[in-house]
C-alpha cells in the first residue's frame, strides 16, 4: 500500500523587520517650517516589540505615520525587510488612541472593514471569526459600538487591525482613553496577542511603566524635534509585575532621562 505524502504548508515569517534612517520631518505652519524629526535613526529587529516614549508633541506619532506610510519624510528613509515604505499596505496596520468603530455597523462588520474594502470578504469571511475570537469578542459579533465598554471597543479595534493579517502593528496610544483597571488588563492582553501572533510591534505611550511591562525594549525621544537619546533593553520575562525591582531601576533611569529627577 503506498502512504500520501502529507503536505504541510509552510508559511513566509508574519514579522517584518524595520529600519528608520536619518529621517527628519517637517510641517509648515503659518508659512514657516516646524520641524518635528531630527535624524532619527532606529533598527526594529522582526518580531520585536519596541515602545517610544517622549515628551508630548515631540513628534513620536509623526513617526508612526512615516512607518505607516500615511505620509513620506522630508529627508531620510523607511524600510522594512529592505524594501522602502513608499505607501500604506495591509501587512503595516496603525492603531490610534480612540477605536474609531463605525456606530451603524455590528462589531462583524466593522472588523471586516479592511477585508472589504480590498474585495477579499466573500472569500476569506472566516478571518473576521478568527480575529474576534484572538480578542475574545466573537460573542459581541452583532453587538452595536454603543453596546461596548472602553476595553471592549479597543478590542474590536485591535480585531480590525488583526484580520489583515499585519506583520507591523503600529500602535498610537492604543490604552490611552481607558479606565485604570481596564488598561491594565488590556497591557497583558496586547502582549499575548503580540506572542500568539508574532507580529512585530511600534508602540507610542506617555506611560513610562506600560512601556516597561509591554516592550522588549524601549526608545526614549527629546523634545521636539525628536532624536532619539537612549535605547534600554527589558530584559525580563512575561508576564512582569510591576514592583521587580529591576522594572523599578530601568523606571527611575527613563524618568532621569525625560528631565525628572525623582519620580
Amino acid at each position: 500500500m503506498v502512504v500520501a505524502e502529507k503536505h504541510v504548508e509552510v508559511l513566509p515569517p508574519r514579522a517584518l523587520a524595520l529600519d528608520i534612517e536619518q529621517v527628519s520631518h517637517q510641517f509648515s505652519l503659518h508659512g514657516a517650517p516646524l520641524p518635528v524629526l531630527d535624524q532619527v535613526d532606529l533598527h526594529v529587529e522582526a518580531g520585536e516589540f519596541v515602545a517610544l516614549l517622549g515628551p508630548s508633541g515631540c513628534g513620536k506619532s509623526t513617526l508612526l505615520r512615516l512607518v505607516a506610510g500615511l505620509d513620506r519624510p522630508t529627508q531620510g528613509r523607511l524600510l522594512v525587510d529592505g524594501r522602502e515604505i513608499g505607501k500604506p499596505d495591509p501587512s503595516r496596520i496603525l492603531v490610534f488612541q480612540a477605536p474609531t468603530l463605525y456606530p451603524w455597523r455590528t462589531v462583524w462588520q466593522n472588523v471586516a472593514v479592511g477585508l472589504e474594502a480590498r474585495g477579499l470578504l466573500p472569500a476569506e469571511n472566516r478571518r473576521v471569526d478568527a480575529a474576534l475570537d484572538l480578542v475574545g469578542l466573537r460573542a459581541f459579533a452583532k453587538a452595536l459600538p454603543h453596546q461596548l465598554s472602553g476595553g471592549m471597543s479597543q478590542r474590536a479595534a485591535l480585531a480590525r487591525a488583526l484580520v489583515n493579517d499585519p506583520s507591523l502593528l503600529l500602535l498610537d496610544e492604543p490604552l490611552g482613553q481607558l479606565d485604570s483597571l481596564t488598561r491594565i488588563t488590556m497591557q497583558g492582553e496586547l502582549v499575548r496577542l503580540w506572542q500568539r501572533a508574532g507580529f512585530t510591534a511600534l508602540m507610542v505611550t506617555h506611560d513610562v511603566e506600560e512601556a516597561l511591562l509591554m516592550a522588549n525594549r524601549v526608545i526614549v525621544f527629546s523634545p521636539r524635534p525628536a532624536r532619539t537619546t537612549a535605547s534600554l533593553t527589558v530584559d525580563r520575562p512575561y508576564p512582569r509585575h510591576r514592583d521587580d525591582p529591576a522594572l523599578q531601576a530601568l523606571r527611575q533611569e527613563i524618568f532621569d532621562l525625560l528631565g525628572f529627577a525623582e519620580a
